[in-house]
């Protein structure tokens, strides 16, 4: 019977580079940018990894259809060197991947690797495909803005909100993610924002304002990670530890139209649910010290905790407003700035939020570090709400 991977794997060096707008540099140097901070973490020689993983979304933006450019940028000698690809939950993947294969035993030490370079596109959202590719055939006349202000709109309709107190929630939302970014030099946008600017931006789908969705940015994250033991040989006594990756992608059931009303995101309830079973979470209101979640959308953020388990259903917009995930609240969410305030190179960004977890662990955060922290968790989501794949992970110390 499955056990699980709950501390077989130990993460010893991870890298992040700022996110913003990179325009001297192409994505082989973020990936070289990120991985020189992560192995001077680990403390380890280059050759000592066995296997590489590259999460990257949009292959015919700058990197292609390989893993090519990251065995390239890192000079990765005669190792197994693969990309991976799962929508915005592509970060997450490429740490799945590099966590099992040292979980399995098939390799000691391995790497993982998120990099998008989006602002080159010169387009202000996600690259558009063109028609024939899949995601055209799913929504050929939608827009991701489009798509989050439906579950907007679900969400209120089915808890009886007013469209005026979800606005005021969702800028609290974006609020909180200003205030935070201001004190990460790695974020894109560190400029705090007050919430009468928030209500009033201009809107982007009803109702969705400007400060409601998160934009593009260019950036790299990394993670080396191996066996606790290998890793006490290292000398590093207790070390951040994987306690939980999971992954639930659609069916085809939301498209059905019949029993979902579209005022949440069932796979991560799914994903949530296998994620906490995995870790030994048994309230994650109490257990959990940190999350970094998914905001794309200030509705996305709101939604996922109830999805997560963070908060009854239909009370999420009033524990928002009472500033429970605030940094200083009780439970914190976005305490980096979130994607709201970092942009969302989407390939990147499930191991940027890897990043501030493990950094908060490690007491390392400076001016935003929560005390202490024991266990954090990581949410991503890809897609729409009607079809998607989250990730949830959840990160702790060993001992």
């Amino acid at each position: 019977m499955a056990t699980g991977i709950k501390d077989k794997v130990a993460v010893i060096g991870m890298g992040c580079t700022s996110f913003g707008e990179h325009w001297n540099k192409g994505p082989e140097d973020l990936m070289v940018d990120a991985f020189v901070e992560a192995i001077a973490d680990a403390g380890i020689e280059k050759s000592q990894i066995e296997a590489a993983w590259m999460g990257n979304a949009l292959d015919d933006i700058n990197v292609g259809n390989s893993a090519l450019p990251l065995a390239h940028a890192l000079r990765l000698r005669g190792i197994p060197v693969s990309r991976v690809e799962n929508m915005c939950a592509t970060g997450s993947e490429a740490l799945r991947a590099a966590s099992y294969a040292v979980a399995a035993g098939a390799v000691d030490i391995a790497l993982a690797v998120g990099v998008e370079k989006l602002k080159d596109t010169g387009y202000g959202g996600l690259p558009l495909r063109t028609k024939g590719l899949a995601n055209d055939l799913w929504m050929p006349y939608g827009s991701a803005p489009g798509s989050f202000a439906q579950l907007a709109g679900a969400y209120a309709a089915r808890h009886g909100i007013e469209k005026s107190d979800l606005k005021r929630a969702m800028a609290h939302v974006s609020w909180k993610s200003h205030q935070n970014a201001a004190l990460n030099p790695k974020a894109h946008l560190r400029k705090p924002v007050d919430v009468e600017t928030i209500l009033k931006a201009p809107m982007i789908a009803d109702p969705l304002g400007l400060f409601d969705c998160c934009g593009v940015s260019d950036g790299a994250a990394c993670a080396i990670v191996t066996t606790p033991d290998i890793a006490k040989g290292l000398g590093i006594g207790n070390p951040v530890t994987v306690k939980a990756i999971q992954l639930c992608a659609s069916h085809g059931w939301e498209l059905q139209y019949g029993e979902w009303d579209g005022s949440y995101v069932a796979n991560t309830r799914q994903a949530a649910k296998r994620a906490y079973a995995e870790a030994g979470v048994e309230a994650p209101r109490r257990d959990l010290s940190v999350t970094e979640v998914h905001d794309c959308f200030s509705i996305t953020e709101l939604v996922t905790m109830e999805d997560l388990n963070l908060s009854d259903e239909g009370r999420a917009p009033f524990d928002i407003l009472d500033g429970r995930f605030d940094r200083a609240g009780a439970q914190p969410c976005q305490i980096d700035g979130g994607l709201k305030c970092f942009g969302h190179p989407v390939g990147a960004s499930g191991l940027r939020m890897a990043y501030e977890v493990y950094t908060q662990l490690l007491g390392r955060a400076g001016d935003r570090q929560r005390g202490t922290v024991d266990l954090g968790l990581v949410h991503n989501l890809g897609g729409a709400p009607f079809n998607s794949i989250a990730a949830v992970s959840i990160l702790g110390r060993l001992q």
